[in-house]
């Protein structure tokens, strides 16, 4: 397992936390989520994220439906980060 952490913007941060898309998107991958939010800035958020592997990671977040999750979820990808263990 690998561990990451992303940060991204949304467009309402508690619609984020209450979506159930991460789970949807993630659970069947094997991947596991850990969410937090920015008290600084209203509408920044990040997560710790357990991946199988990396390869599975960007093929997923690369799919179709990472892209509909994420619209659904409200998360400006332009604002995405994402940090790998080092």
């Amino acid at each position: 397992m690998r561990t990451i952490m992303i940060f991204h913007e949304v467009d309402d941060v508690d619609h984020w936390l209450k979506s159930p898309k991460r789970r949807e998107f993630f659970g069947p991958l094997g991947i596991t989520t850990r969410t937090f939010v920015d008290p600084e800035q209203s509408n920044r958020v990040g997560l710790i994220v357990e991946v199988p592997s990396m390869e599975l990671y960007q093929e997923a977040m690369g799919s179709p439906g990472a892209a509909a999750a994420m619209e659904y979820d409200g998360v400006r990808p332009e604002t995405l980060q994402v940090l790998t263990e080092g």
